[in-house]
Formats: structure tokens, C-alpha cells, sequence
């Protein structure tokens, strides 16, 4: 396999360094969706942790090395992992968001006891912002998904994946700023080749997908999708680099194959989903040849819901 910036040997030791709180989450087949979806499911649980969501796993690593202060771009899951990261290492953390940001993720990072401050703006007027702080107050700027850290946090799911005693056809990992995608198919490309890699995003934020295809990066204009998890328009060259070498593929579904993964794993696998981590089950909804007679893994990553709009969508 080309290189990418990941190293399967820093990958192993980040292990050491994260809360065991992240480490080894349920990985299991459920079969109450296979007679809907039309293949073997099995599905890695990242939302039974303190933040509800794999970033954890890369917030303890990049908080392993700090000391004094960072400040973050967050959509919201990112923000919750740094702050309580930070937290338990006395950090002193600051977090930007679109004002248009899932309130209860919003109301978590303040309840972890980070600075919290709002944009009127998407998530790259954040981003922004963020590093406009890092540069005025001379501190740590975390860049999700550029940061090797954040990657390798990540990646430590696809070291869990290869370890099991279940092999898979196809590895589908939602794909936003693309430290998942990128930390887990780095793994599962190196250590089990023969397992198929797939980014899915949402089609309301198509630039990595769009970047993928491309082979360069494409910027799109405003987003419009539920999944503000993943909701990026300005894909980071070195990471899009990365993903050119380990996804096999990188597609997109609709805000409704979104709703309808949510309502599946609600409702067959007693599972809160956010909108981004019902990108895999969207994907096979949308594309049941390709995936009929397989055993395909999704990674459930995160469960930071509006609980209104979760009602609404779910109903």
C-alpha cells in the first residue's frame, strides 16, 4: 500500500495513552437488520463512552501531549471530546461552533467546563475563527482530521476491527473532515487487505466525496444536510491525500436514507443515532446490490442527538 502521514506503530501506541473509557467498544453482529437490509450487519458501538462519540479516541492522544491551553473548531462532537479530555489534564479549553449547532452538543461542551464561543456562520467560518485565537493567544490549535493525532485516535476502531474473530467484506465509514475514514481504512487496508473501504457522506456535502472522485480537492458551496456532524465544504489537501490511498470507494445518500438508517437501528437495534452515524445503513438502503450475500460493518460514531429533531425524524 502507498504511504500515507498515519503509522501503524504510533497507531498501537496511542492505545496506551487513551482512556481505557474508549478503548474496546461492543462490536457485534445484529441480525434483526439483516432480513431489511439484505446482508450480515455487524455494528461497532463508538457512542457508549462519556462524549457519545468515537472523537474521544483522538482528543485523548492530542491531550496526552499538552499542557496550558487549545482552542478547536467543533461541530459539536469534536468540542464535547477535547473539553473533557482537556478537563481531566487541567487544559484550559476553548471551543468555536456555528451558532447553528446541535444544542445539546453546544450544551454539553459548556457543561464540561470549556470556553465556548459561537459563530454566525458555517463550520469553516468556525474553523476561522479558531485559528484566529491560536494565533492571538499563542496557544494549541486542534485541526480535526489534519492534526495526525485526531487520525491516529481514530484508527485505534480499525485495530479493534482486524483483532476480531470476524472477518467483513466491506468496512463503511461515515466521511466529514475524514479522521475516521482515513485512521480506520489506513488500518484495515494495511492489516486486512482484502476488506473493501467506503466513505459515505451525505449528498447535502459532497466536497470530500466530490474530492475523491476528482482526485483534487473541490469546494462546494453551503451545505444542506441533517448530518451537520460531516457537513464540510472545504475538504484539507493532506487528508484527501490520505483518503485517496485507503478508500476503495466514496458515495453519497440522501437526508432521507439518513432518517431511514436512524428509524433501523432505532428500531431493530434499540440504538440513538446521530445522522452521521446512520451514514452506513443510508448507504446500503441506497445500494442493496452491491452489498446482498456480505457481511458489512458500519460504525455506529456518535449519538448527540436534538432530541426534538430526533422525534421528528424517527416518528
Amino acid at each position: 500500500m502507498p504511504e500515507t502521514r498515519l503509522d501503524l506503530a504510533r497507531i498501537r501506541a496511542a492505545r496506551e495513552v487513551i482512556d481505557p473509557v474508549f478503548l474496546d467498544t461492543p462490536l457485534y453482529r445484529c441480525e434483526a437488520l439483516e432480513p431489511v437490509l439484505g446482508c450480515a450487519v455487524s455494528i461497532k458501538l463508538e457512542t457508549a463512552n462519556p462524549v457519545r462519540s468515537f472523537k474521544g479516541r483522538g482528543t485523548e492522544v492530542v491531550a496526552s501531549g499538552l499542557a496550558g491551553a487549545v482552542v478547536c473548531a467543533s461541530a459539536g462532537n469534536l468540542g464535547q471530546a477535547l473539553a473533557w479530555s482537556g478537563r481531566g489534564r487541567g487544559l484550559d479549553v476553548t471551543v468555536v461552533a456555528s451558532r447553528h449547532a446541535t444544542a445539546a452538543k453546544l450544551d454539553r461542551i459548556r457543561a464540561l467546563g470549556a470556553r465556548l464561543e459561537l459563530v454566525d456562520g458555517d463550520h469553516e467560518l468556525a474553523r476561522e475563527r479558531a485559528a484566529a485565537i491560536a494565533r492571538r493567544e499563542g496557544i494549541r490549535l486542534v485541526e480535526d482530521s489534519l492534526d495526525l493525532e485526531t487520525c491516529e485516535g481514530a484508527a485505534t476502531i480499525g485495530l479493534e476491527l482486524v483483532d476480531a474473530a470476524t472477518s467483513f467484506d466491506a468496512v463503511l465509514l461515515a466521511l466529514g473532515g475524514g479522521a475516521l475514514a482515513t485512521g480506520v481504512g489506513h488500518v484495515v487496508r494495511a492489516l486486512a487487505p482484502g476488506t473493501e473501504v467506503l466513505g459515505v457522506q451525505p449528498a447535502g456535502a459532497p466536497a470530500m466525496t466530490r474530492s475523491w472522485h476528482a482526485r483534487r480537492v473541490v469546494t462546494t458551496g453551503p451545505t444542506n444536510t441533517i448530518a451537520d456532524g460531516v457537513a464540510g465544504r472545504r475538504p484539507i489537501p493532506e487528508v484527501l491525500a490520505d483518503l485517496l490511498v485507503v478508500a476503495h470507494d466514496a458515495v453519497l445518500v440522501t437526508d432521507a436514507s439518513i432518517i431511514a438508517g436512524m428509524r433501523l437501528l432505532l428500531e431493530h437495534a434499540g440504538l440513538v443515532a446521530e445522522p452521521s452515524a446512520a451514514l452506513g445503513i443510508a448507504a446500503i438502503l441506497e445500494d442493496r446490490d452491491r452489498f446482498a450475500g456480505r457481511h458489512v460493518v458500519t460504525v455506529v460514531c456518535g449519538g448527540n442527538v436534538d432530541l426534538g429533531a430526533y422525534r421528528h425524524w424517527v416518528r
